[in-house]
């Protein structure tokens, strides 16, 4: 059966359609514009860094300006080229399937972070969103993620308690005061976190305000400690 159905469908690439080898890949042109984030990084926020990667951890200039509340983050691809496709066509291009694709990537950069007492916990949105968009993207990528490293995950351990405004245009300050109070543990579900190393999972991080609310939340909820993930970053350079 296996063998028929590829004959009638192919594996294609997820982002041009071109033929791969296996199902949920790219193709080897669309994996040479794919920015995946190698060598050395910033600790806390996953911002590629020039230099050689010897094992010590390293902050960007960003990070050594703003008191992080996580204890450490990653990032899987710089947000450019066709991870940008490739983000927005999940996010809003209504293909959550995309987060399979994207869970052996994420898998990668986390590999630094997760711990035998991982819990994944994804960046809630607000209901109005969830319910214009049927998925929260972010959820789909914690529930690939925790089935490709065989980790705990609540796709609902947070909530998004107001619908916040976009970020576009806004400065680093307005981000952080949009976000102020916006996120909270679920009443019924936040106890999971609980004594739990939470890793944070979100599709992008620009400035990190929206992780900086989820991780306090997190937090709040009495998590041992947060470390978080990012499918892309956005740098200065992308």
């Amino acid at each position: 059966m296996q063998s028929a159905l590829g004959v009638l469908y192919p594996p294609q690439c997820v982002s041009c359609d071109a033929p791969t080898d296996t199902d949920f890949a790219l193709c080897g042109a669309c994996w040479r514009d794919t920015p995946f984030i190698e060598g050395l990084v910033c600790d806390l926020c996953g911002d590629p860094l020039p230099g050689e990667d010897d094992g010590t951890p390293i902050h960007c200039d960003g990070c050594l300006a703003m008191d992080r509340p996580w204890a450490q983050g990653r990032a899987a691809m710089v947000y450019g080229g066709n991870a940008r496709r490739l983000v927005l066509a999940m996010k809003h291009g209504d293909r959550p399937e995309l987060a399979r694709a994207a869970a052996p990537w994420l898998a990668r950069a986390a590999a630094p972070l997760v711990t035998p007492d991982t819990l994944i916990v994804p960046m809630p949105i607000h209901w109005s969103r969830l319910f214009r968009r049927r998925y929260n993207q972010s959820a789909e990528l914690a529930r690939y993620l925790a089935r490709e490293m065989n980790i705990d995950h609540i796709p609902d351990a947070l909530q998004r308690t107001r619908r916040t405004r976009p970020h576009d245009g806004m400065d680093v300050d307005a981000r952080f005061a949009n976000m102020q109070g916006a996120i909270e543990p679920h009443p019924k579900k936040g106890g999971g976190i609980a004594g739990r190393s939470v890793l944070l999972l979100d599709d992008v991080m620009t400035s990190g305000a929206s992780l900086d609310a989820a991780t306090r939340a997190c937090l709040l909820a009495g998590a041992d400690h947060v470390r978080v993930l990012a499918l892309a970053r956005v740098t200065r350079d992308a």
